[in-house]
């Protein structure tokens, strides 16, 4: 019953959708009934004025394209004048309300109870899950995944499966758990640290935490060639403030490339700001990211957390009134929009995007770089 109510609510939905703006048109007043043609030609009459008075044409034109306006003008209205008056119009008007009203609802339900399966009861999930993969959706094929391992939680291979199709979703919690099962089972292996490692920081907004430090520093420990752990390690050391030491890794990085990968650009900027100088190697008027010194990161490890918190708390205030005063590098900026995340103030973090997009407003480059980790963060900006 309930089907049928909703067919009879889209059918008059329909209906009134065609039957409104033809009454509206009929209704409308003689001296707003113009065509688009005559419209568009008045319209060019005014901009010819427009035109002429704030001298863009000189009169002999604006007579002339004045003349011809003119001319397609009249021709419009007598063509608009020879249409069917407005009884053969209403006429009409009726025919179309009778068609929108009784034979549209009739020839669909017609056509519903001749070719479609009113009786057909719905398909339940498990049903669906049942039909041949070639035939599923995505989201189908996932559900289906998720209910063989529901059912067998120890198949290792299922999980090393999905964790990537966790990760194209936009699902990386899911994908770092699934990637962790699969480790499990089977064992660790280079890829898969890396890429759990990889869904663990961008579930963080891009901040290299703690559980994904491990899992990149595992898979080097097991193929010390590897580039992505390396990248994402070197990228750990300049979160932390550890300059030298991202420096000594970007470098070592770019040493072994060919200059042509995927990945080289970005290494060449986080050097780059590092370094305090642009891409193209001049030097920067900015000094580069100046984090906790080792002496500083030594003495938080004899600290209990609240002492540690607030001595982080002290040094990103220290960063930040620096900024606002002096100014700063891009590196410096993103540096401060990371640590107010990590503190949980996500509020300042938007307030130092902020400052940081007007004090790079005219340099592009830099301005993309702020913006980069912006997104990483999951802040807005303007």
């Amino acid at each position: 019953m309930i089907f049928w109510i909703l067919i009879a609510v889209m059918t008059g939905a329909a209906a009134l959708s065609v039957l409104v703006p033809l009454v509206r048109a009929r209704r409308r007043p003689d001296g707003a009934n113009l065509t688009a043609d005559e419209a568009v030609y008045r319209e060019q009459l005014d901009a010819i004025e427009s035109e002429l008075n704030r001298g863009l044409i000189d009169p002999e034109a604006a007579q002339a394209a004045r003349t011809e306006v003119a001319r397609r003008l009249l021709a419009a209205h007598e063509r608009h004048e020879q249409e069917p008056s407005g009884r053969v119009r209403g006429s009409r008007l009726k025919i179309v309300q009778a068609l929108a009203l009784f034979v549209l609802p009739l020839a669909a339900v017609g056509l519903y109870l001749g070719l479609g399966s009113p009786d057909q009861p719905d398909l339940p999930l498990a049903a669906r899950l049942d039909t041949p993969a070639e035939e599923q959706s995505v989201g189908v094929l996932v559900a289906r995944v998720e209910r063989h391992l529901a059912q067998n939680p120890e198949d290792g291979q299922g999980w090393a499966v999905i964790a990537p199709v966790y990760l194209s979703l936009g699902q990386p919690e899911a994908s770092a758990r699934a990637y962790a099962n699969a480790i499990r089972i089977l064992g660790p292996r280079p890829e898969w640290l890396t890429d759990m490692g990889e869904a663990l920081t961008i579930a963080n907004q891009g901040l290299v935490v703690a559980d994904a430090r491990r899992a990149f520093e595992q898979a080097v420990e097991m193929d010390a060639t590897a580039v992505k752990p390396r990248f994402f390690l070197a990228i750990a050391l300049g979160q932390e403030g550890r300059k030298d030491e991202a420096i000594a890794a970007w470098n070592e990085l770019l040493e072994a490339a060919e200059g042509t990968e995927a990945w080289a650009g970005a290494a060449r900027r986080e050097l780059a700001l590092l370094e305090g100088t642009d891409i193209e190697g001049a030097q920067a008027q900015s000094p580069g990211p100046r984090g906790p010194s080792q002496e500083d990161i030594a003495a938080s490890g004899d600290m209990n957390a609240e002492d540690r918190q607030a001595m982080i708390r002290d040094m990103v205030s220290g960063l930040a009134e620096r900024l606002a005063s002096e100014g700063g590098s891009a590196a410096e900026w993103n540096q401060l929009m990371r640590a107010y995340i990590v503190l949980g103030e996500k509020q300042k973090a938007e307030d130092a995007l902020a400052s940081a997009q007007d004090a790079y407003a005219g340099k592009p480059e830099d301005l993309s770089l702020i913006k980069d980790t912006a997104r990483q963060l999951g802040l807005t900006g303007s």
